[in-house]
């Protein structure tokens, strides 16, 4: 998908300009127009900042209005699931065409070194998650933690927080938030 023209589309249909943006999402007009001349790829707290500014879900975002069906769907092959993730960060969102959704389902996949991005995470939600593979350092608030195959975390994800791959191999998570964020 083209994430600056998808942007642009839908800013335009909503009849508000990149300065107005800017200004609703906290960062700068430059920001918005090199998102979406596609100069710079935004990271996932970024994008969401600039997407709150709409306002628009960035399962709202990247949905097409064909996902949009009559009858629930309940189960999703590996090739419905919908990567809502940037850069280095795999994010399958289980449940994409799910109505209402009151919970976030992620499949995450850090590559070695990948991160949430320097920008730490706010949300209003709580946020739940299991190793499946592999370590990522998870930041809330102050505290650092090192967490490995295995481990869990749960947390009230309104604490400024971030997720970082330390390891040299791939670290996949299975985590969840309530209510749904994404």
């Amino acid at each position: 998908m083209d994430v600056g023209a998808r942007l642009k589309s839908i800013r335009q249909l909503r009849n508000i300009s990149q300065r107005e943006l800017a200004k609703r999402a906290g960062v700068t007009n430059s920001t918005i127009s090199m998102i979406e001349k596609n100069s710079v790829s935004p990271s996932i707290s970024s994008l969401k900042k600039v997407l709150n500014g709409i306002p628009i879900s960035i399962v709202e975002f990247f949905a097409n209005e064909d996902d949009v069906e009559k009858k629930q769907q309940v189960v999703y092959s590996s090739e419905e699931l919908m990567d809502i993730g940037s850069g280095e960060v795999e994010m399958l969102l289980v449940g994409k065409s799910f109505p209402r959704r009151q919970m976030t389902f992620l499949i995450e996949s850090y590559i070695a070194g990948a991160d949430t991005g320097t920008e730490m995470l706010k949300n209003d939600a709580e946020e739940g998650g299991y190793i499946l593979e592999g370590k990522i350092e998870l930041t809330v608030g102050e505290e650092v933690h090192q967490l490995e195959k295995g481990d869990s975390y749960y947390f009230d994800n309104n604490k400024p927080h971030r997720f970082r791959n330390i390891s040299e191999q791939t670290c996949k998570i299975v985590s969840a938030t309530t209510p749904a964020n994404f």
